[in-house]
C-alpha cells in the first residue's frame, strides 16, 4: 500500500489541479454563501454559527465546484454562589464557555461530461473533533450519468474509487490510517413552485481493506427564494458511520475522584438541523 505522505501528495496535486483544468474553459462563475446564526442569553446562554461557501463554474462540457464551510457552536454556564447569612449575603456569578460542537470542510470536485455521461475527480478535507476525527483527506474519481437533466429537476447517479487518509484524535493502536475505498452517490434536485426548490443529495462510503468501516451522508434541503440574490434554506443531514472513531472518556472511581480516561466509540449517526441565509452572486 502507498504511504500516507505519497497518499497527501496526490490529495495535493488533485487539489491544485481542479483550477488549473477549468483556467481556460470559459467558465461562468456562480457563488452561494450560507449563513447561520443563534444565540440565546440570559440563565442559559448558547451560540451558533455556521457558514458554508459554493462556487460553482460551468462551461461546456466542464463544471468545477469548491466548497467550504463549517459550523460552531458553544454554550456557557453560570456558576452562582452566595455568602453571608440567609437575611443578607452577597451574590457571585462565574460563567464558563467552552464548545459543545464544531466541524469544517473543503473539497473540490471536476466534472466532464462526455455522450450522455460524465467522468470526475474530487479531493476533499474535514475535521470533526467531537465526533472523534482529527483530518480526514481523501481523493477520488470515477463515471456518473446524469438520468435527468431540465429547469424541473435534475437526477444523476455516480461511482469511484477513493484513497483516503483518517486521522483520530484518539488513534486505536494497530489501525491503519490509510485506505482504499468505494463511493456511490445520487443527486435529486426538484422545482417544486415558481419560488421553491427541492435538493436531496446521497453519498456512501464503504473502506474495501476494512469491510465493518461503511459511512453514510444523507442531506435534503427545500430553499425558498426572497429575491433575485436571496433565499431562505432548511436542511437536515443525517451521518451514519458504521465503526465510529474512539472517544477519550473521564473515569471517576465510586467517590467521584477522576482515576484517568478510557476509550469509548462514539455514536454511529450524527444529525444536524440548519435554517440558512443564502446570499447568490
Amino acid at each position: 500500500m502507498r504511504s500516507s505522505s505519497a497518499a497527501v501528495a496526490a490529495l495535493l496535486t488533485a487539489t491544485v489541479a481542479l483550477p488549473v483544468a477549468a483556467q481556460n474553459a470559459g467558465f461562468t462563475w456562480e457563488n452561494a454563501t450560507e449563513l447561520s446564526f443563534v444565540n440565546t442569553a440570559g440563565n442559559a446562554s448558547s451560540t451558533t454559527f455556521g457558514v458554508k461557501a459554493a462556487l460553482t463554474g460551468t462551461g461546456a462540457p466542464n463544471t468545477l465546484k469548491i466548497e467550504l464551510g463549517g459550523i460552531r457552536a458553544s454554550s456557557t454556564l453560570t456558576t452562582r454562589r452566595a455568602t453571608g447569612t440567609a437575611g443578607s449575603f452577597t451574590l457571585t456569578e462565574t460563567e464558563t464557555s467552552e464548545p459543545t460542537a464544531a466541524s469544517y470542510f473543503a473539497r473540490g470536485r471536476y466534472d466532464r461530461a462526455f455522450a450522455g455521461a460524465f467522468a470526475f475527480g474530487g479531493a476533499g478535507w474535514d475535521r470533526n473533533t467531537f465526533a472523534g476525527i482529527q483530518n480526514r483527506y481523501a481523493v477520488v474519481g470515477g463515471l456518473g450519468r446524469a438520468w435527468i437533466e431540465g429547469e424541473s429537476g435534475r437526477f444523476k447517479t455516480d461511482l469511484g474509487a477513493t484513497y483516503t487518509i483518517q486521522k483520530d484524535v484518539t488513534p486505536t493502536a494497530g489501525d491503519d490510517d490509510a485506505f482504499f475505498g468505494f463511493r456511490a452517490s445520487v443527486e435529486a434536485n426538484r422545482r417544486l413552485t415558481a419560488t421553491a426548490d427541492f435538493a436531496s443529495m446521497f453519498i456512501a462510503d464503504q473502506n474495501l481493506e476494512t469491510t465493518s468501516d461503511f459511512r453514510a451522508d444523507w442531506i435534503n434541503s427545500i430553499a425558498v427564494s426572497i429575491s433575485e440574490g436571496l433565499a431562505l434554506k432548511t436542511s437536515v443531514q443525517l451521518l451514519y458511520d458504521a465503526d465510529p472513531a474512539n472517544l477519550s472518556v473521564p473515569l471517576f472511581d465510586t467517590g467521584g475522584t477522576q482515576t484517568g480516561t478510557v476509550n469509548t466509540s462514539g455514536d454511529e449517526i450524527d444529525s444536524v438541523a440548519t435554517l440558512t441565509l443564502v446570499i447568490k452572486l
